[in-house]
């Protein structure tokens, strides 16, 4: 059997946004949207952050989803090595309860695009379901 196409790419700066990212996963799974996931911080792990976008399309994914808090550098670092759309997800975590992120994640210099969705767990179902417009505009 052939292996299934990913279409959607997550990535979550750290494995404690899985409960939020995981509004994402439900509704990719109720479109049947293929996807994969994966726990990779812009600060932690540049490198392989990098090397993940950079590989994205040739690897067959259409559209990035990144979720991550405080600074939220995630969606921008990503943004800056694909030229596939990239949609940030602000965690809700910290003493500013995503407020850090949502401004890290909306305020990109020019040239780095991120769609922006709103805080926390409702972000995150807005984010998969504007994945799958973006996806649509294909057929």
């Amino acid at each position: 059997m052939a292996k299934e196409k990913r279409l959607v790419g997550i990535l979550m700066g750290s494995a404690s946004d899985a409960e939020t990212m995981d509004e994402a996963v439900k509704i990719l799974k109720e479109n049947k949207i293929s996807y994969d996931i994966n726990v990779l911080s812009a600060h932690r792990n540049p490198d392989e952050v990098s090397s993940y976008a950079k590989s994205a399309k040739k690897r067959g994914l259409k559209v990035l989803i990144c979720g991550a808090g405080m600074s939220a550098a995630l969606a921008g670092v990503v943004s800056a090595n694909t030229e596939l759309p990239v949609i940030g997800v602000p965690m809700e975590s910290g003493p500013l309860k995503g407020m850090d992120a949502l401004l890290s994640t909306v305020q990109m210099p020019g040239g780095v695009p991120v769609a922006c969705m709103s805080i926390g767990k409702s972000g995150a179902k807005n984010a998969a379901i504007f994945a799958i417009r973006i996806l649509k505009l294909s057929e």
